[in-house]
């Protein structure tokens, strides 16, 4: 097969504000379409993919002739994305049979418009629980069959450049290759929330979607805890309540009788500047500065997710915090770009035909290797 000069081009479905995109641009490869259906999203999708078009509205919506149009007929190397993932999630109730996971089913549509040589799917953890292992066997199958050799990982962002804990199931498939590639964890120089924070400003000097005045922290409350909160530190259980705070500041919590004794998310959580931040969520309330009494910026929150500091959020300040919280970070992304640009130098040269695995056969390697978080796993 000849070789592509030109980049490899894709296209980023259920894109939200492009942080996949982002990575994938930074590894090489040319995004020609951001689809997505949550407007502020797209307006900064469009703000930072300069030279790739956009479709703002459901993907059951987009026809193969409007798609075709918005490519302007440009091949397709790879189709990438993360579908809804309420009915996955580990969090939520984690119903398999909700509804929304029949957007794969949209993906997959695109995927056989398209023909692409490369597909990346990202989504949360719990796709590959026990509870879900029908949804998971169905798109190996629906992929194999499109002569897709697919593989999944969990990778978590920290051994990946991105100075968060966060972690994501990840599924690359190909039609070129009998082997899949995925990033090797790097578990030197992880990424600190210091060294993330230390330098805020674009290359023009300026520093966007910094927000001081929306990270004020309004209750005097709360204003009043957080002052005695440790850098690094939290209240999770009544020993970090009394640990930190005098009775009167203290929360009121019946500790006896909650659920494990304590609490399901740590409050008046402070970052530590050593290590990697936590999970960024979509909006600001979680988390607080390392040392300053206040939350964090979305340009904080952002540089945590490792965007770089000229990508610049659009839409009021909720709807840019639900962007970087939802948010593939580019760094991951860069990875994954860098895995699919190998795999492509590396292609199988032989015209031998994609072994398809039985379902049984997937799910027993996937619980045998899923989760990789360190060179020696």
């Amino acid at each position: 097969m000849t070789k592509i000069k030109s980049p490899l081009n894709f296209i980023d479905v259920f894109s939200g504000a492009g942080g996949l995109s982002c990575g994938l641009e930074l590894a090489g490869m040319k995004c020609l379409l951001g689809i997505d259906m949550d407007k502020n999203a797209i307006e900064t999708f469009k703000a930072n993919h300069h030279y790739a078009n956009t479709f703002c509205g459901s993907v059951i919506d987009l026809t193969e002739k409007k798609l075709k149009e918005l490519i302007n007929n440009e091949p397709v190397h790879a189709v990438v994305g993360g579908p809804p993932c309420q009915g996955f999630s580990t969090v939520g109730i984690g119903d398999p049979n909700d509804l929304r996971n029949s957007l794969f089913k949209e993906f997959i549509r695109l995927v056989k418009i398209t023909n692409p040589y490369y597909v990346i799917i990202e989504n949360v953890t719990g796709l590959i629980a026990k509870k879900n292992e029908k949804t998971l066997k169905a798109i190996f199958k629906l992929f194999a069959k499109m002569g897709y050799t697919l593989d999944v990982q969990v990778m978590s962002a920290e051994f990946y450049g991105v100075p968060e804990r966060r972690r994501r199931t990840i599924i690359i498939g190909s039609r070129l290759n009998n082997q899949i590639f995925f990033p090797k964890p790097i578990t030197e120089n992880i990424q600190t929330v210091g060294i993330a924070l230390k330098n805020l400003k674009a290359p023009n000097g300026k520093i966007y979607n910094h927000d001081l005045d929306s990270a004020v922290i309004k209750s005097k409350l709360d204003r009043d805890r957080i002052n005695l909160i440790p850098e690094g530190c939290g209240i999770r259980y009544e020993a970090d309540e009394k640990a930190y705070l005098p009775k009167k500041l203290q929360l009121g919590v019946d500790w006896k009788n909650i659920r494990e004794n304590r609490l399901r998310q740590t409050k008046y959580q402070r970052l530590d500047r050593k290590k990697p931040s936590p999970t960024i969520m979509t909006h600001k309330h979680n988390y607080f500065h390392p040392t300053d009494n206040r939350y964090l910026t979305q340009r904080e929150a952002a540089a945590l997710q490792s965007f770089p500091n000229d990508f610049q959020f659009l839409g009021p300040l909720s709807a840019q915090w639900r962007q970087i919280g939802n948010a593939v970070p580019p760094k991951l992304g860069l990875a994954l770009g860098k895995a699919i640009m190998a795999m492509y130098a590396q292609q199988s040269l032989d015209n031998s035909k994609v072994k398809i695995n039985k379902s049984d056969e997937i799910m027993t390697t996937i619980r045998k290797r899923a989760f990789v978080y360190s060179k020696e796993a």
